[in-house]
């Protein structure tokens, strides 16, 4: 066995200190408001006082993302469809049908989904 070196001894010693008290501090515990322990109840508050961040946030970007999306698929599904149609004579409604029922979904979904949730 090969003999350890006195500085890479210090050195593995200080990593394993500075490891040990990172740990000690990202331990801390954090606990609900008031320490009552009633999490549904902060859970309630915290979603009540960032409900219109969260509807904003989703209303002006994540439906509008998913919307392009979804569109983009539709407009190609089409193309490729009728591609397909020219091809072999037979038409598929399922894969544009289910992509436009999807598109009409998430495009009226601003509408009513804040009255569900």
């Amino acid at each position: 066995m090969k003999k350890i070196r006195k500085n890479t001894l210090i050195k593995i010693s200080l990593c394993t200190v500075l490891v040990m008290i990172i740990c000690m501090f990202a331990a801390i515990q954090v606990f609900a408001e008031g320490d009552t322990g009633n999490v549904a109840q902060a859970i309630e508050n915290t979603w009540t006082a960032a409900k219109g961040q969260v509807q904003t946030v989703v209303n002006n970007v994540v439906f509008p993302v998913v919307d392009m999306i979804l569109a983009i698929l539709f407009f190609v599904k089409v193309a490729t469809t009728y591609m397909e149609y020219k091809k072999h004579g037979q038409f598929d409604f399922t894969a544009p049908a289910i992509l436009f029922a999807c598109l009409i979904f998430s495009l009226t979904a601003p509408l009513y989904i804040w009255t569900i949730l």
